[in-house]
């Protein structure tokens, strides 16, 4: 877990470490990143005289521990929020925010390249300087660094000063089933006593056990970001989400890719027909795809990176001027005194709790990346936190009964196509041996899709074999992190497809799709006996009118 900057060390987590040894262009501190750790670390920030005792401390100052918070303040609890590092998280720091502005400048840069041919629009030139004048992807990764900066009010250390929280910067640790101390740089705060506390802490990259990995010095991201330029070849480790977003992100923006899997193909969690639409595409943006990689070591010659290993019975190497580490994610639960609090955890899968959230120890909860629910599955998404912080609010302070397991969580991949995916997929609902019907609707049938150049990929949809009830939904395709949001909204209801092909649906939208599946499924329910029921109906209908 990173410590935080010291008082007047305000960019220390911005700061590149000797030669950049990570990679890449070197960058100097951005006024932008000023003003994000002006709001989520400031560096004059005088910890609160502590209260007798909080109805609620809530550890960590990512989005669960800021929803558990805000929400808990709101409803007039005393809570105190302690952070180490940057209030807003993985999220707003190093994962959601930043990614999603560097994958927009790539999205810019692709239709920039790709819309004489498909539109006739101007041609430009290859790296077209940005609007100040300088180098394009240097212009796109500094505007991702202040759209950062604007959004970063909103977890900000003031604004929750504001709704009533006493925010805390330094490390937590328990001290016992009811207390919990903060050090602070230069002196130790009093005990935070609590009546309930809320474990957020969130998690790290992990780091693949390669010889000499960790000695190359690799991005992951919480540094890639810090980039002042693309580097000109990427090697990426890791084939999930991340890596696939940044890998396509980076390709749109110059530099040359190469990803390494262990899978033999990536996205591996996803149904291989979806995730052979996103592959296809990120190959045509000139992504290249190793799989089946056993990675062996990682030696580096000046500023070039050399992974080794083997690919199948082939010996393997590759160069690189990066390595970004995109291999899964690891809880932080060290130095946070479980063992004083009595709180089981596990170092790989995090803190244990049980469907509302409680933790071995009644007064504690964990949310978010760190909470290890009994169900498993992967729900380390910022939308899981959200979700998750608002069931720990209400059963700590409320004595309620609400369930996490629950919950329908969607996920989406943000690549181009984007590939979203909520409930369950083909592939689990077989191993599983549960019976199904698929429908599956090509965005080649969607006018608005076809209007648009975005026809590529397709909507899936598994209903429980002789009824509309909703299994999962899978969209590969533009707009696919948005459109699955109404088959969680049916889900979540309990509402059937046949209520989705109710609903009307504005014309032309990608939308429609939904309308589609409904009514091809209602044309499959139509058969040959109700068939020769309908043709006699009408024969008869015909002679009397």
């Amino acid at each position: 877990m990173t410590a935080i900057p010291a008082p007047g060390r305000a960019h220390a987590s911005f700061a590149p470490p000797p030669a950049y040894a990570h990679g890449g262009a070197p960058l100097p501190v951005s006024p932008h990143d000023e003003r994000l750790t002006a709001l989520v670390r400031p560096p004059d920030w005088r910890n609160p005289t502590p209260a007798a005792r909080y109805d609620l401390v809530v550890i960590g100052a990512g989005t669960a521990g800021l929803v558990t918070a805000a929400g808990a303040a709101g409803l007039g609890a005393h809570v105190a929020l302690v952070e180490r590092h940057r209030m807003g998280g993985d999220c707003l720091n190093t994962g959601c925010v930043p990614s999603k502005g560097v994958i927009a400048a790539g999205r810019a840069w692709h239709a920039a390249r790709t819309g004489a041919a498909r539109f006739g629009a101007p041609v430009v030139a290859p790296d077209a300087a940005g609007a100040d004048g300088t180098g394009g992807a240097a212009f796109a990764l500094e505007r991702m660094r202040a759209v950062r900066a604007d959004l970063a009010h909103l977890d900000g250390a003031e604004r929750f000063r504001g709704l009533g929280v006493d925010v805390f910067f330094g490390t937590a640790r328990f001290a016992g089933s009811d207390v919990a101390h903060v050090e602070a740089p230069g002196d130790t705060v009093a005990p935070l006593r609590f009546r309930r506390a809320v474990i957020a802490s969130g998690a790290r990259a992990a780091i693949p056990p390669v010889p000499g990995l960790e000695d190359i010095g690799v991005l992951t991201n919480e540094s890639v970001f810090d980039l002042a330029a693309p580097p000109a070849r990427l090697l990426v480790v890791g084939a999930g989400p991340i890596g696939c977003e940044l890998a396509q992100a980076f390709a749109r923006l110059g530099s040359e890719v190469t990803v390494l899997d262990a899978a033999d193909r990536p996205l591996a969690r996803e149904d291989a027909d979806t995730a052979a639409v996103v592959r296809a595409a990120m190959e045509r943006d000139g992504v290249r795809f190793l799989g089946g990689v056993r990675l062996t070591g990682a030696t580096r010659a000046g500023d070039v990176r050399v992974l080794e290993g083997e690919q199948g019975a082939r010996p393997l190497r590759v160069e690189g001027d990066a390595v970004l580490v995109a291999a899964g994610r690891r809880p932080n639960v060290e130095g946070l005194g479980l063992e004083a609090a009595g709180v089981a955890y596990d170092a790989r899968r995090g803190v244990g709790v049980d469907a509302r959230l409680r933790t071995t120890n009644r007064r504690v909860f964990a949310v978010g990346d760190v909470a290890a629910l009994p169900t498993g599955g992967a729900t380390q998404f910022t939308h899981a936190a959200d979700a998750q912080a608002r069931v720990a609010i209400q059963n700590a302070l409320f004595f309620g009964r609400a369930r996490a397991d629950r919950l329908v969580i969607p996920r989406a991949t943000y690549t181009s196509p984007e590939l979203a995916t909520v409930g369950r997929t083909a592939a689990e609902l077989t191993a599983d041996g549960v019976a199904f019907d698929a429908i599956t609707v090509p965005f080649a049938e969607v006018d608005r899709a076809v209007l648009g150049d975005e026809a590529e990929g397709f909507l899936r949809v598994l209903v429980r074999r002789g009824s509309d009830r909703l299994l999962g939904v899978t969209i590969v395709g533009a707009d696919a992190g948005d459109l699955v949001a109404e088959a969680a909204v049916a889900m979540t209801n309990g509402l059937g497809l046949s209520a989705l092909g109710r609903t009307i649906h504005p014309y032309p939208t990608r939308a429609e799709v939904f309308r589609k599946a409904a009514d091809r499924w209602r044309r499959g329910k139509l058969t040959p006996r109700a068939r020769s029921l309908l043709g006699r109906y009408l024969a008869v209908f015909r002679a009397l009118t």
